[in-house]
């Protein structure tokens, strides 16, 4: 390429930044690096790349929203050039993208170099005496309050619930599947009542149902108004035209938001607080799941399918670590860490606006990468799962003191003098509680044959509840 003029030489320096930069083995961040493969798709919404477009798609509609009015001097704009307009968001590129950063290293500003971009293309579409119409009476943070809530819905909906689904589905399967075999539970660690495995991961199910519809409850809140929320500029130059309710229209219309009025120059963000809240319950019950499915492992109830190449530890040949539910349960946590700062930050600001609030929308993805990471971690670890019946029918054997509690729930139904006293010196003996111990408990009671012969068909295999 030959060097023509100040532009050119701009864009050669960035592409070259870019280029020798986008390599994974050089980035600080382990979501730019070692698990870019598994998160790349949210650069589509959570990149430099990404808040442009969004920006771009933002002024676009807003602009043709104003020629929809019609604004007097917009009225001549025919509804064939939308789809033309449209096609600089639709049709945009990394070179585009490049061409913006190119404007703002100028400018040193990144919305006005948005808005000087799609003036150039104004340029060429025969709409130069429209360009000042581009972002008409709007700040800044009109455009990057709606850009940023319709890429996290975007995300949301598109990336991440899915993700979510599919794990959720591969768990209500092994519920179904295991829904029959009998567990021995564990209360503070020491075994208790049996119950089913199936049920136990049904918990989970039940759980997750009932955060992700409060999440979907949440609205994906945006400001439109003006530099201090009133539509100082939009009144003063058009008093005849309703602006609340054009703004409302189009941000919850068109942008398929939730506009919120009155607002100061930004944006209050209390529902993206409730959303982070909301993921953050999400990814607390996943790390619950986590720990759970880590300690059946340890205790030998789930085996992991061995996969041929692939290395347990470095000094170890037997090991097959549940590595998946530790990543899972690692990068859940650093997800948490930033939801609750994010949770805690964006709502404060200074008067009107201060500019705290732009650099922290900025890492919006980063706690979605390392949810998205935990949940291809879960999927993947949970497909290596087998349930190891011997090991689960062997613990409920070796413990049948668990029963304990429905002899004595018995013989007090039966009003036998206290029973769970009598219980409670036969298991706490320090000695192993066997089948012969029970039944020879049961035999040693002052009972009818018809109450022993219920209690002797009682075991830890069957004691399970409803």
């Amino acid at each position: 390429m030959v060097v023509t003029n100040h532009w050119d030489s701009v864009f050669l320096y960035h592409t070259f930044i870019y280029m020798s930069k986008n390599h994974s083995i050089h980035a600080i961040s382990p979501i730019d690096g070692r698990y870019h493969n598994k998160v790349q798709v949210l650069s589509n919404y959570f990149s430099e790349f990404a808040l442009i477009k969004y920006r771009v798609k933002v002024e676009i509609e807003y602009f043709i929203r104003l020629c929809e009015l019609p604004l007097p001097q917009l009225k001549d704009i025919h509804p064939d050039q939308f789809d033309a307009l449209r096609n600089i968001y639709r049709n945009f590129t990394e070179a585009d993208a490049l061409k913006v950063k190119e404007i703002e290293a100028v400018t040193n500003h990144d919305v006005k170099a948005v808005e000087y971009f799609i003036k150039e293309h104004f340029d060429t579409l025969n709409l130069v005496s429209y360009k000042e119409f581009i972002h008409f009476g709007l700040t800044s943070q009109d455009i990057n309050n709606t850009s940023i809530p319709l890429s996290v819905k975007e995300a949301l909906s598109e990336t991440i619930l899915p993700l979510l689904d599919e794990f959720m589905a591969l768990i209500r399967q092994s519920a179904d599947v295991w829904k029959e075999i009998p567990l021995l539970a564990k209360t503070h660690g020491q075994p208790a009542s049996p119950t089913k495995l199936g049920k136990e991961i049904e918990v989970y199910l039940i759980r997750l149902n009932e955060q992700i519809k409060l999440l979907k409850q949440v609205p994906h809140a945006a400001k439109f108004g003006g530099a201090t929320g009133n539509f100082n500029a939009h009144h003063v130059a058009y008093p005849e035209i309703d602006w609340h309710h054009f703004s409302h229209q189009f941000v919850n219309d068109v942008l398929g938001l939730k506009r919120s009025h009155p607002t100061t120059q930004i944006e209050h963000y209390d529902h993206l607080a409730a959303l982070f809240d909301g993921l953050k319950r999400i990814n607390t019950i996943l790390i619950d799941l986590s720990r759970d499915v880590w300690s059946y492992v340890s205790m030998g109830y789930f085996k992991q399918k061995i996969m041929k190449n692939e290395v347990g530890s470095s000094a170890m040949p037997h090991k097959v670590n549940p590595i998946d539910f530790e990543n899972a349960e690692g990068n859940l946590g650093m997800a948490n860490a930033l939801y609750e700062y994010l949770a805690a930050k964006l709502p404060i600001s200074r008067l009107q606006r201060d500019l705290t609030d732009s650099t922290v929308l900025r890492n919006i993805g980063v706690p979605m990468a390392h949810s998205m990471i935990s949940l291809h971690s879960l999927v993947k670890g949970w497909k290596k799962l087998e349930c190891n019946e011997e090991a689960i029918k062997e613990d409920l054997n070796q413990n049948w003191a668990v029963v304990a509690e429905a002899i004595q729930t018995i013989l007090r139904r039966e009003a036998y003098p206290s029973p769970y006293e009598a219980l409670k010196s036969l298991t706490r003996k320090n000695e192993v509680i066997t089948e012969s111990t029970i039944q020879a408990f049961i035999e040693s009671l002052d009972i009818s044959e018809n109450i022993k012969g219920e209690l002797r068909a009682i075991t830890p295999f069957n004691y399970t509840g409803v």
